[in-house]
């Protein structure tokens, strides 16, 4: 599955393509620090606001990180 991150802040448009849900959250809660509006489009066109972004990590490592907690 392909991941599109788009960033916009002011006048400017970033745009990255990543094959890893948990590399493209990675990159685009970069952003998101940095002060950049940020989605993440799946290949079915959904779109992901930072709060939506563990929606995107696979169900088995979110159960695995839950039962660590």
């Amino acid at each position: 599955m392909s991941y599109k991150i788009t960033a916009e802040r002011d006048n400017e448009t970033m745009r990255s393509s990543r094959i890893s849900a948990l590399i493209a959250i990675a990159k685009a809660r970069i952003w998101v620090s940095e002060g950049w509006q940020v989605v993440i489009t799946d290949e079915q066109g959904r779109d992901y606001i930072p709060s939506q972004f563990e929606q995107l990590v696979p169900a088995k490592l979110r159960a695995g990180s839950e039962a660590a907690s």
